[in-house]
């Protein structure tokens, strides 16, 4: 390890990325009551990095103390007391040019001197791809660090597991179980768009689960024909409603997913895909056909005792990797041990659905479809 990673530590941040999910207050807790056990101070950067690069916005100076009162009672919130933001990449800061034009400019080097100003000896920055990239580029430049892995998507290379990702499948399957009734009583076919961005877990998980008919993944494009096939194989048995579970970054053979909003400094936005394929079905079919967007609800409420755990746990053991040295690593969860892997292999790849996994070959037993 080198000097930077072995000095001592008095005074840690935290940063909160890219989109919320269920167990963000939990990690911000256990690395709070950890850094207040070792004697270390803890500071929360507001709205990602805005705290810093925006100081001026804040009353508090975008800056706030996390001491042992101020995480009180957070473990169970939804949300994050921080504040984040899926805007304004540091990397590529969206700024109006002297044409009246918008340009990305690069705050990074900006942003290091503004760890250095406040006296910050080391960062935890919990987020998705988005953050993994930023923090491998404040790493490079001295900063010393560690990351903590979060989506619902559970789309992060080399962890097991993403904190949120439970809590998005439970409600996701809840809904589909209220649906049922709605659908059985109408003999209507119901297609239910589910986040997820370009892999399928919530829509596989949350489908098989919530038995579902027919389950659209970004990992096979679907043949609509053989969608519609499905539906009328059990209008044949008499079942003369069909659950549709669509991923939000599904898309058609030969076809491309679904774009909603695309601008400079952030992440593109997907959506759509599920009243594409409602209005497919019922153009084939004839049947009707309704359209539910689980959406941001996917994102909100408590998170599972799983997701609890599992973000305490992060939150924790990036504290203590702090203490042991460690830095340009994220925390991870294999096998249910949590250990720290380097960011530069947990960046750049994604974690997708495997055809050939348990989970696909069960759907596939239960007579789901994949289009």
């Amino acid at each position: 390890m080198d000097s930077n990673q072995s000095a001592p530590i008095k005074k840690v941040a935290i940063s909160t990325g890219g989109g919320d999910a269920p167990g963000l207050n939990a990690v911000i807790r256990a690395a709070a009551l950890s850094a207040i056990a070792r004697g270390w101070e803890l500071y929360g950067i507001r709205d990602g990095f805005h705290g810093l690069l925006l100081p001026e916005e804040y009353p508090d100076g975008g800056l706030i103390h996390l001491t042992r009162e101020r995480v009180s009672g957070i473990t169970h919130l939804g949300g994050t007391i921080l504040g984040t933001t899926n805007r304004n990449n540091p990397m590529r800061y969206p700024i109006i040019g002297p044409d009246g034009k918008i340009e990305e400019v690069d705050r990074t080097d900006e942003l290091v001197r503004a760890f250095r100003l406040h006296h910050i000896d080391a960062l935890i920055t919990v987020g998705g791809d988005g953050s993994l990239a930023i923090a491998s580029v404040l790493s490079r430049k001295g900063l010393r660090l560690i990351s903590v892995p979060k989506t619902i998507d559970n789309d992060l290379d080399k962890t097991d597991v993403t904190f949120g990702f439970d809590t998005a499948v439970g409600f996701a399957t809840e809904a589909l179980d209220r649906l049922h009734s709605t659908a059985a009583s109408h003999g209507r076919v119901m297609v239910v768009e589910v986040m997820g961005r370009y892999a399928g877990w919530i829509a596989l998980h949350s489908g098989v689960a919530g038995s579902a008919d027919v389950i659209l993944i970004p990992e096979k494009p679907y043949d609509i024909n053989k969608v519609v096939e499905k539906i009328r194989e059990r209008d044949t048995r008499g079942n003369k409603f069909t659950i549709v579970v669509v991923a939000e970054g599904a898309a058609p053979l030969g076809g491309a997913i679904s774009v909603v909003e695309k601008e400079a400094g952030k992440a593109e936005r997907l959506g759509g895909v599920g009243e594409k394929v409602a209005a497919e079905i019922h153009e084939i079919s004839g049947k009707e056909t309704r359209v539910v967007v689980l959406g941001h609800l996917l994102r909100g409420g408590s998170p599972t005792a799983l997701d609890r755990l599992t973000a305490l746990r992060f939150g924790a053991a990036a504290v203590r990797g702090l203490e042991q040295g460690e830095g340009g690593v994220m925390v991870a969860l294999e096998a249910q041990n949590v250990k720290y892997v380097p960011i530069e292999e947990a960046m750049g790849k994604m974690k997708m659905v495997p055809m050939d996994s348990d989970t696909v070959t069960t759907a596939i037993d239960l007579g789901i479809s994949f289009g």
